[in-house]
């Protein structure tokens, strides 16, 4: 089926720039799942396909099982230019409750080779949270991963999701508290370490800011290509089919791989926006809060003098959800 999926999605993608729907990216990346496991030509094959701004930024979600050398090399040659590696933990019993198939021994030499193969920017993502992880052995995954020197952390709280496994089995739910106590760690492990917290979830230091995830943030414009792939255009959003198999027969026959979508009418998109502003470290217009007195005596958010914004503090993001019920 591999062989069959980048044919199709290479249609849409040449298809979409024979129609001029596709000009000139500033940012590719190519994610959801883990494309580190299609053969390196096949992906950069697909991305010769794109047309790119100058110093566009192209990234590849990567398992640090599938990164070796020539893996790396064949990404510099074909284009590539950061690497997103799902390291989530160093701690062998946290892997095992996520069913990661690495372990922490293959982290250092796929950062290694990350590295040799000349990327100056990639970033490593983390999850805590995981039933059974103890804020000792998240503090030792933080210093491990900072021992590697990384331009950029991601650390993402495990969140339950509806209908999932993880739903069914409230024994191995997060714990709240012990989650927050992790945050915290890692804003001040990560900082001290020069990586600033530029979103709730996401540290970098200076100019290695995630490109294409600052898009999203900022409400900009992206095409999506491939199964459950993600559309924004001026306010309309779409995604395709879901499945790999429907995606590949509906782009065989020529027929639309869009299952739905939605349209934002104005006040609806600029609510949206102030919320997504919020997460960040620019934060959004202080007359944008109610209360806003009240949230800073809380020691929620604190403002940015300079420019006459409200930035949450570290607390303020463990409580970004009840803060944004305040904007208006």
């Amino acid at each position: 089926m591999t062989a069959a999926y980048l044919h199709a999605l290479s249609t849409e993608i040449g298809l979409a720039v024979s129609e001029g729907r596709l000009v000139e990216a500033t940012s590719v990346f190519f994610g959801g799942g883990t494309p580190s496991l299609v053969p390196a030509e096949g992906l950069t094959a697909a991305l010769a396909l794109i047309p790119l701004a100058p110093g566009a930024e192209v990234t590849v979600e990567c398992n640090p099982d599938t990164v070796d050398d020539d893996l790396m090399a064949a990404y510099r040659q074909g284009g590539v230019t950061r690497i997103s590696m799902g390291v989530q933990s160093l701690d062998p019993s946290v892997l095992a409750g996520l069913g990661r198939t690495h372990t922490p021994a293959n982290v250092a030499p796929a950062v290694a080779a990350v590295q040799r193969a000349g990327f100056a920017s990639f970033n490593l993502d983390l999850i805590y949270g995981v039933a059974g992880e103890t804020l000792v052995s998240w503090e030792a995954t933080l210093r491990g991963l900072l021992d590697l020197g990384p331009p950029h952390i991601s650390a993402y709280a495990l969140t339950v999701e509806p209908g999932t496994p993880l739903a069914g089995q409230p024994e191995r739910h997060p714990d709240p508290d012990l989650q927050a106590d992790m945050y915290l760690a890692a804003v001040e492990a990560l900082g001290a370490a020069g990586l600033d917290c530029y979103e709730i979830s996401n540290f970098a230091r200076p100019g290695h800011e995630c490109r294409h995830n600052l898009l999203y943030w900022s409400q900009g414009d992206y095409l999506g290509f491939g199964a459950a792939a993600h559309s924004h255009r001026r306010g309309r959003r779409w995604w395709n089919l879901r499945t790999p198999e429907r995606y590949i027969r509906a782009v065989t026959a020529g027929l639309s791989t869009e299952a739905a979508g939605e349209e934002l009418d104005g006040p609806t998109r600029a609510t949206e926006a102030l919320t997504l502003a919020l997460r960040t470290r620019t934060g959004v217009p202080a007359e944008a809060l109610a209360d806003l007195p009240v949230l800073l005596d809380e020691g929620l958010v604190q403002l940015d003098d300079a420019n006459g914004r409200a930035v949450l503090t570290p607390r303020g993001r463990l409580l970004a959800n009840e803060v944004a019920v305040r904007l208006r």
